[in-house]
């Protein structure tokens, strides 16, 4: 079943109206110039193949991370948030990331990862430890049960992964879509 819109928010995510106005274009191309039509201002803004293949992939986003959100919670009730810290901690060396590091990789602000990590620490997933050279500075280390829960989730989370992605395109398409992905400028 799929997860509301609106419910993203609660979760950490932010939500899809948010982004880029997306539930005011997802009907298509307005009338250029209309008052208060963020459709328009879009149409207008953009040529028709780069607005259908902007809002494509914001839907498709939107999309497939609402379904793995729902499917781990479900499987593993575990938020796509918590999993992403999860395996952020896992490939560090070490397991373990200065806070404002961790913040950066799982693309939450500086107060937004502190909570998260509040969250996971109040499981035992994750402890905190002092930066022995910055005496402010703290690292989110994965704990054995932190590495446990996310072996236990990743399987079932590839899997939709797999499902609710990649099984939409053929292999030489998924080479494309990498490499236009992977050619995108930049932003950081």
């Amino acid at each position: 079943m799929e997860q509301r819109v609106d419910d993203a928010e609660s979760v950490g995510r932010p939500q899809a109206s948010s982004i880029a106005g997306v539930q005011g274009v997802a009907g298509g191309a307005g009338v250029a110039g209309a008052a208060g039509d963020p459709e328009a201002l879009l149409a207008a803004a953009l040529d028709p193949v780069e607005l259908r293949a902007w809002k494509a992939f914001l839907l498709r986003h939107a999309r497939v991370a609402r379904r793995l959100e729902a499917d781990l919670m479900a499987r593993s009730d575990l938020p796509l948030a918590e999993y992403d810290v999860l395996v952020q901690l896992a490939l560090a060396d070490g397991r373990r990331l200065r806070m404002n590091e961790l913040a950066d990789r799982v693309l939450l602000s500086r107060a937004g990862i502190t909570r998260l990590v509040d969250r996971l620490t109040a499981d035992a997933l994750v402890s905190r430890v002092k930066c022995a050279s910055d005496a402010r500075g703290y690292f989110a280390v994965l704990t054995a049960g932190g590495l446990a829960r996310l072996e236990a989730a990743t399987p079932g989370h590839l899997a939709a992964v797999r499902r609710y992605f990649l099984e939409s395109f053929t292999e030489s398409e998924l080479e494309t879509l990498a490499e236009l992905l992977e050619r995108s400028r930049p932003l950081d």
